[in-house]
């Protein structure tokens, strides 16, 4: 084992590494903000805190759009400062564990691998592990037991849903669909029925605040402002949750079919350990209130939510990295390209 391992979840939205030699998990906006085209101007909270709010002289950018990797060189730039500048103990020579998506390319997983393994940082050794299993670890689970695991990962850009047995992957299905999408019905329910232009943070908002899997506490309200796109200027407006619940109802009904097409192809054998354990949901947008309950009112399942849903690949790759047991989890590249 080198100095130090790092455990690395790169997310469309978020950014988590998790360092072992300090045992912590930094968390930061996955956005870069650039001038002059291609000069970094800032990156993380800092450049986030300018989107939507930025001249045209500074461009707002998130590298990973729907979970592979868009700009690879400002990431690999972003990734080197954020880990040299956070992280305890030695950078150079360490070793790394990245959390990909299961269903990308082999290309686009090399992507993931070459962003460390030709970074500057000069890591000893890159292993990549797949998110759902990750996942799965992180949740506290035994993936090496013979039983089946349902996994929803509901991230910013991507969906994924995952069947795990035996420290692999059975099913696994890949929407390009999550957070940003609900934002977006948000957005334009809200312009189309109430003449109201909002910006995406405070549809982000409006959905952590009101958003809701059923109809419940439909009378809670938020004030928000917005350009009147009638008259174009800002006005004040009071959004109601019912509003919210039916602009997103589509979106959340639309990974509810998801899920029961996974079910519909899982082998009765796993299908037996699921409805047992019940369906475990993560991932940031997984936060929006009472989307277990609807996920249990269409597919007669419980439905299993966690702490820091957002963290819980991280959580996983600390403990693939930590332990031997769940330490075959991980692939080296050439081992899975080249066989």
């Amino acid at each position: 084992m080198s100095n130090n391992v790092y455990g690395i979840d790169l997310g469309t939205s978020n950014l988590k590494v998790y360092c072992k030699a300090s045992g912590k998990i930094l968390n930061e906006k996955n956005t870069i903000a650039i001038v002059n085209k291609n000069q970094m101007y800032a990156y993380g909270d800092a450049a986030y805190a300018m989107y939507e709010k930025a001249p045209e002289s500074i461009h707002v950018t998130f590298p990973i759009v729907n979970g592979v990797i868009a700009d690879f060189a400002n990431m690999q730039t972003m990734i080197s400062d954020f880990i040299e500048k956070h992280a305890k103990g030695k950078v150079r020579g360490a070793e790394f564990i990245v959390a990909v998506p299961t269903d990308i390319t082999e290309v686009e997983k090399k992507a993931f691998f070459d962003i460390f393994a030709q970074s500057r940082m000069k890591p000893r050794q890159v292993q990549l592990c797949e998110k759902p299993i990750a996942d799965a670890v992180g949740l506290g689970l035994d993936v090496n037991e013979p039983t089946g695991i349902m996994i929803v990962d509901i991230g910013a850009d991507t969906t994924e849903i995952s069947v795990i047995s035996l420290g692999g992957l059975v099913l696994s299905d890949l929407l390009h669909f999550g957070g940003n999408r609900i934002d977006e019905s948000i957005i334009n329910y809200i312009k189309r029925n109430y003449n109201l232009l909002i910006g995406q943070k405070t549809a982000k908002a409006l959905k952590e605040e009101l958003g809701s899997g059923i109809e419940e506490n439909m009378d809670k309200s938020m004030v928000i402002v917005g350009r009147d796109v009638v008259s174009g200027l800002p006005i004040e407006m009071e959004i109601s949750a019912r509003i919210i619940y039916d602009a997103i109802k589509e979106n959340l009904n639309a990974i509810c079919n998801s899920i029961k097409m996974i079910l519909e192809k899982t082998p009765p054998e796993l299908a037996k350990d699921i409805i047992h354990a019940g369906i475990y949901i993560t991932g940031g947008a997984s936060m929006i209130s009472n989307l277990d309950t609807l996920f249990t009112q269409i597919t007669n399942i419980r439905v299993n939510t966690c702490d820091n849903p957002e963290e819980s690949a991280v959580r996983g790759l600390n403990k693939i990295v930590s332990d031997e047991k769940f330490r075959h989890l991980s692939f080296g590249l050439r081992t899975k390209l080249y066989k």
